[in-house]
């Protein structure tokens, strides 16, 4: 039986631009955090929307649809190999540095890097992007330099982790996307930072 599992944001707005060849049957799932979106598919009978968690239309050969009953358990008992074969959602991390400094994390960032370190080990092949970034103390070919040390420290503290990634993407942002917007030479904690995303 083939079907079309549409979570409901992610792949709502792909669908309505794209021909999908007739599955049998189409449900739309919340997202993971609970958000519903909304699908309108086109049939030989017209159009329905789906617009609720687990809504549902059967589809024969000649593309005509009937809504069907549909909820969470169902879907695991019809579905659960497909939907456990899903890669984990993105997830992102962000860990702070002290002024100056390319390789002092504040105290609050060593919790966060322990969380990042483990969901890292939960994921057999992780796509990693690394981004450093600084506050605009200094001049900007020095805050070009600090953002990357920044983010190559990181790496490395991962590294020394045991963690191994498909892909691991290093860069220094500098002073140019500031968390917090301030007026040239004033020292921002929160831009002092490295963003970790992890897919």
């Amino acid at each position: 039986m083939d079907a079309l599992i549409v979570p409901a944001i992610a792949l709502a707005a792909y669908l309505f631009s794209q021909p999908v060849a007739s599955p049998d049957r189409i449900v739309l799932l919340p997202d993971a955090d609970g958000t519903i979106g909304a699908l309108v598919v086109t049939g030989a009978t017209g159009e329905q929307k789906l617009d609720r968690a687990y809504a549902a239309l059967a589809v024969d050969g000649q593309g005509k649809m009937q809504a069907v009953s549909e909820d969470a358990a169902s879907v695991q008992q019809r579905y659960g190999g497909l939907l456990g074969a899903q890669p984990p959602h993105p997830t992102s991390f962000t860990v702070y540095f002290a002024s100056g400094s390319s390789t002092s994390l504040t105290p609050e960032s060593q919790p966060v890097l322990e969380q990042l370190k483990s969901a890292l080990a939960q994921r057999p092949a992780p796509e990693i992007s690394v981004i450093g970034h600084t506050d605009r103390v200094g001049k900007l070919e020095a805050n070009d330099a600090l953002s990357m040390q920044r983010a190559a420290t990181v790496k490395e503290m991962l590294t020394a982790a045991g963690i191994r990634a498909v892909a691991l993407e290093v860069v220094g942002r500098g002073e140019r996307e500031p968390l917090v917007p301030t007026a040239d030479e004033v020292a921002e904690p929160r831009n002092r930072r490295v963003e970790i995303s992890v897919r």
